[in-house]
């Protein structure tokens, strides 16, 4: 166990006002803002940067337009620390700074950081009882109303790599990443050794073809996590009537770690992704290797014309497969008259 999460973001931006309009009506709280520079914290104190593109680059990101230009990830000890920034030091520059942050770049030109992250605080949002069929939670209980979502912290962001398996293998062999899910050929999800999350890494082939993907290295979405369906309908809700531009998905649910999504065009770059109720995986998890389409979602609010499903397609990830031969097992379509006897 050595990284325990993303501990900050760092995003270069054309407009940091409109930028920062945009995460207060989100629901992360602004911190301070000083000239052309912002700073938002989250309830576990992880922390979202904005800064201008034009007059504060990161040094050595490579980073295509804009969005986040570099990550910072909390480790769990100063001795763990010290291991990873050896590891890493091995054939690049690792640059420290006044806040302990190891700064260094990724082959393909990812900026990233580690920092020994004491502050890091456990979250605990409990969900609402569900009642079904039968199935009785809450009784003589009114659902609780919500009037915003107010993000608990950050669980991914996504890449598009034009090298996607050289940066795999350095997130694995340098950063002792784990390898959680592919969708073939499209992207692979990777998370960090002190974590459960599904993924803290969405890494995106940008020489798939799909719209905005151009073969450079961009920023793609940042996932800020809320506690179930309702905050994130909440949520919604609220950005619509200040009127940001609706997303072209919708709400929906991945098929890839079962977890609801709904997504915002962001002025800092990217998409702003609310997200709740993803897998939570341990080392007991076996990969999955998806067909792309059939793995990018069970359901949309709004299908896309180039997305109509696709048929079941999904084996174990190679090398990763419990027993020879074996698949994961499909589930039986749900019979909605079923009764137990």
């Amino acid at each position: 166990m050595a990284i325990i999460g993303i501990e900050r973001l760092i995003y270069c931006v054309d407009d940091v006002e409109r930028s920062v309009q945009f995460f207060e009506d989100f629901g992360l709280r602004l911190q301070d803002r000083t000239g052309e520079q912002a700073r938002f914290q989250l309830p576990d104190n992880s922390r979202v940067y904005f800064r201008s593109l034009a007059d504060h680059p990161i040094p050595g990101s490579r980073v295509v337009g804009q969005g986040v230009h570099e990550l910072v990830w909390g480790v769990d000890s100063a001795d763990n620390l010290e291991k990873l920034v050896a590891n890493i030091a091995t054939d690049r520059e690792v640059r420290r700074d006044e806040d302990g942050i190891a700064h260094f770049i990724t082959d393909d030109g990812i900026a990233m950081g580690l920092r020994h992250w004491p502050e890091k605080r456990q979250v605990f949002a409990p969900t609402e009882p569900v009642n079904s069929p039968g199935n009785i939670r809450r009784m003589n209980v009114h659902r609780r109303w919500i009037a915003r979502a107010f993000p608990k912290g950050i669980a991914h962001i996504g890449i598009l790599s034009p090298d996607l398996e050289g940066l795999v293998n350095f997130l694995i062999t340098r950063l002792n990443f784990k390898l959680s899910d592919r969708q073939r050929n499209f992207g692979v999800y990777c998370r960090a050794d002190g974590v459960t999350d599904h993924h803290n890494l969405a890494l995106i082939n940008a020489n798939a073809g799909l719209p905005g993907m151009d073969g450079q290295l961009r920023f793609h979405h940042t996932n800020f996590v809320v506690t179930d369906l309702d905050e994130m309908m909440a949520g919604k809700n609220y950005m619509d009537r200040r009127g940001w531009p609706k997303s072209d998905l919708g709400i929906g649910r991945h098929r890839i770690a079962s977890a609801l999504f709904c997504y915002f065009p962001c002025p800092a770059g990217g998409e702003a992704e609310y997200g709740a109720d993803s897998d939570a995986l341990d080392d007991g998890w076996v990969p999955r290797d998806f067909d792309p389409m059939f793995g990018l979602a069970h359901w949309m609010h709004n299908l896309p014309e180039w997305w109509d499903g696709a048929n079941w397609d999904v084996l174990f990830a190679e090398g990763c497969a419990p027993a020879k031969g074996s698949v994961p097992r499909r589930p039986e379509l749900a019979d909605p008259g079923a009764t137990e006897d």
